[in-house]
């Protein structure tokens, strides 16, 4: 026997329902329980009687007639109608009536009735029903238990296309693509198994007559369920979301626009970034072509005309960059072209759709035959502006993706040129800037280092990133008297012309104190006094013309004497250098460190190093051991393991030691600067005391000549003897005490007489009618450079001479 259930929710289900049978006469001749808890008439008070009489109100009876007529017409009625309760009050009840007929010609009439409150609402959910499966626009299938389709409205019937009589019977599958059709009987199957509903799920959804055309829809289901907890089934409510799944993944994809362009300050870098971000997210294939001189970091023109030089390309498009214009190439667009009109007129251009062979070849010019092989059916150009001023342009073009171009994604695009333009601008007025302060900085430092006799000489100079832009750090090697050498490196506080221009001053000044063979602390002491006036200076200028304020530098300054292996150093707040023995032991000396340059009053002091022949010295700024990924100690144990490389030339070696230490873009200048010493052997060097009397200049010259002779230098014997003749006269006469003369052979030939004075010979132009003063002159006309040192006990005039 099979069991039916009906609905608790049904008001004229068999359970729910009050029931009632009237004759051809209207006499009630059936009466159900239901109907007696309805109305409260027992079945012995009605049955009988006739319906009129008993149930309903003579004031009702008019209505109850127009009720039967219509009835007897239809031969069945549904509505609303008065009944009168047992206790007289009036009830609204709703009533179905069907026609009865038995064996007799006579019928008889069933009456189902309910409650007319339960009659409405459950006609209300019946209406709604009606709606979701007749005009709702929200898609809407119930499936059975294995998931074919029992129904679905026609929503989801215009959605695949289909009728909704088309749908009975078929599954997901005839109609979805298999990848998509999984993900949704996968998702339908775990509602069945497990009744938790599924709510408001996003999954793409192509449909077979169309696959390349991706929908996205969002998905909630629930498990049908009949009164008994059968499981009937399950449905699902579907809603085309693809155009607010396409404003979310356009919102998605500006974000991460601004996350990925604009990273650096390099313009190729950003073109790229932006070729990056449109493809395959918006385009199959994009290039930007920037102005030639937007390029370089150069002002552009105003009216957008000139060539262009491709700057980036980005494809998903097999062999595109074959076919197109060639990276960094110039591209030269007439101005009637599209590309032409979008540079001069800054208006995007949208394609929607290539029809003829003519529209390639007006977008892709000479390279349209090639770019046909391509398949391109829809191009946005868009120009690259900022500022008022025209950059270049990006075209986008589809070829895999068979959806043409719209307005949205015009728009879209056009808010990434946007943001990239102004990217673009930032990094050409950087990269200008940049250039300017990296080409001042490379002409501020020295150019190639001369051979010296007292050292070889190696270093390495690698600016800072293109973030931080150039700083102050400088080196250089200065050429003494005395076959003697001055190296120095510093490091200006800050970054930028400023710095750059701070440096080229404090070298000038070094090159001036160096001249006048001071001690290195007290050259310090003069760069000290100087970088406090030039601070005080900038500050009163920065009133009218806001400036990067130089706060100070550091300085190391040595002295090497090849002939005395001493070594004086001084350092103003700068690292101390590294010493390599020839037998390959590295230490950092524990120099008196000094005060930054520029704090003003403190005093500096020197130190002495006795170097053996072949020692190394390396002096570096801090930006060679400060790096993020080691500290100091780290750093400064890992440069001592590169510079104790045993049999590495000098120039190798510095290469090694910045290649080991510093990453590719290092955050501040490093300046290295490598010495091996040299020692001048003993017979290049000639010394002798000689007493202060008259006979000292004949002495002078007899000894002269002589070392002269041994050296094979007799070409130059007459002009020395004039030149110590002079110098040893002139130290007779105002100094008072022993003359030493001392001649040096090594590149140059040097000649120096030192004497207990501190008086300084002065170079004049004799008068014709003076007897002397003609010495000097003379002196500097016949060597190549001569000058004055001062000593603790005096001083030293010093000559050169070049060797023939």
């Amino acid at each position: 026997m099979t069991r039916f259930h009906e609905s608790p929710e049904d008001p004229f289900s068999v359970g729910n329902s009050a029931s009632a049978v009237l004759d051809h006469r209207g006499t009630v001749v059936g009466w159900g329980d239901r109907a007696e808890a309805l109305l409260g008439h027992r079945g012995a008070d009605v049955l009988g009687r006739p319906a009129l009489d008993v149930l309903v109100d003579p004031a009702d009876r008019e209505r109850i007639a127009a009720a039967t007529a219509a009835c007897l017409k239809a031969s069945g009625w549904f509505g609303v109608v008065p009944v009168r309760h047992r206790d007289g009050r009036r009830v609204t009840v709703g009533v179905r009536a069907r026609r009865v007929t038995r064996g007799s010609p006579d019928c008889e009439w069933f009456l189902v009735g309910a409650p007319a409150q339960d009659v409405i609402q459950w006609e209300t959910d019946r209406s709604v029903l009606d709606g979701l499966f007749r005009r709702a626009p929200i898609g809407l299938s119930v499936h059975a238990p294995d998931l074919s389709i029992l129904r679905v409205n026609r929503a989801v019937a215009r959605i695949g296309g289909i009728t909704t009589e088309q749908a009975r019977g078929r599954r997901t599958g005839d109609f979805i693509v298999a990848a998509d059709t999984e993900t949704v009987e996968r998702g339908l199957r775990h509602v069945l198994d497990t009744g938790h509903p599924m709510i408001f799920t996003e999954q793409p959804c192509r449909l077979l007559s169309d696959p390349s055309r991706i929908r996205y829809v969002a998905v909630s289901a629930f498990r049908m369920e009949d009164s008994a907890g059968e499981i009937l089934g399950v449905t699902q409510l579907v809603e085309d979301v693809t155009e607010r799944e396409r404003a979310r993944l356009r919102l998605a994809l500006l974000n991460e626009a601004g996350a990925r362009i604009g990273t650096t300050l390099d313009v190729t870098t950003t073109a790229h970034e932006l070729a990056d971000v449109l493809v395959p997210e918006l385009a199959d294939c994009a290039t930007v072509d920037l102005l030639d001189p937007v390029s370089r970091g150069e002002e552009p023109s105003q009216d957008g005309f000139g060539p262009v030089r491709r700057t980036a390309i980005r494809t998903d498009t097999p062999g595109a960059e074959e076919a197109l214009h060639p990276l960094g190439g110039l591209i030269r667009f007439a101005p009637e072209t599209p590309q032409g009109r979008c540079l001069a007129e800054q208006t995007p251009i949208l394609v929607p759709e290539l029809r003829t062979p003519e529209d390639l070849d007006v977008v892709a010019q000479e390279r349209a035959e090639r770019a046909r092989s391509l398949g391109p059916h829809s191009v946005m150009m868009l120009p690259l502006a900022a500022r008022g001023l025209v950059l270049g342009l990006v075209t986008l073009w589809r070829s895999r993706s068979p959806e043409p171009f719209e307005e949205d994604d015009l728009t879209l695009a056009g808010e990434f040129a946007a943001r990239a333009a102004v990217c673009i601008d930032n990094a050409r007025r950087y990269t200008r800037q940049h250039h300017a302060a990296l080409s001042l900085q490379v002409r501020l430092l020295p150019g190639e280092l001369p051979e010296l006799p007292a050292a070889e000489i190696a270093h390495q100079y690698i600016p800072a990133g293109a973030v931080e832009g150039v700083g102050g750090d400088w080196f250089d090697v200065i050429p003494l008297s005395g076959a003697r050498v001055a190296l120095v490196v510093g490091d200006v506080i800050g970054h930028g012309l400023d710095a750059a221009a701070t440096m080229g001053r404090l070298r000038t000044a070094v090159h001036t104190l160096a001249e006048l063979d001071l001690d290195p602390d007290e050259v310090l002491s003069h760069l000290d006094d100087l970088v406090h006036g030039l601070a005080a200076e900038q500050e009163h200028n920065s009133r009218d013309f806001p400036l990067d304020q130089v706060t100070g530098a550091s300085c190391l300054y040595a002295v090497y004497d090849p002939v005395s292996r001493c070594c004086s150093l001084a350092r103003a707040g700068h690292p101390p250098p590294a010493v390599v023995t020839p037998d390959g032991k590295v230490s950092f000396p524990d120099l008196p460190a000094g005060p930054p340059l520029g704090l003003g009053g403190l005093p500096f002091e020197a130190a002495e190093l006795d170097l053996p022949e072949g020692s190394l010295l390396a002096l570096f700024t801090n930006g060679l051991i400060q790096i993020p990924a080691l500290d100091v100690d780290a750093a400064l144990d890992r440069l001592s393991q590169e510079l104790a490389r045993p049999g590495c030339r000098l120039d190798e070696l510095a290469k090694a030691v910045v290649d080991a230490l510093l990453p590719a873009e290092p955050g501040d200048d490093v300046a290295l600067l490598l010495a091996r010493t040299r020692v001048l052997p003993e017979h290049c060097v000639a010394t002798w005391t000689l007493p202060a009397d008259p006979r000292a200049a004949g002495q002078a010259r007899t000894l002269m000549a002589d070392q002269l002779s041994a050296w094979e230098l007799d070409e130059l014997v007459f002009t020395t003897e004039l030149i110590v003749s002079e110098l040893v006269t002139n130290a007779y006469r105002y100094a008072g005490g022993p003359v030493t003369l001392r001649l040096i052979r090594g590149p140059r030939l040097i000649c120096e007489v030192s004497d207990t004075s501190s008086t300084a010979p002065h170079l004049r132009r004799a008068r014709s009618t003076d007897e002397g003063g003609r010495g000097l002159f003379l002196v500097a006309q016949i060597t190549e450079r001569w000058g004055t040192r001062y000593g603790r006990e005096g001083k030293t005039v010093w000559t050169e001479q070049q060797l023939p």
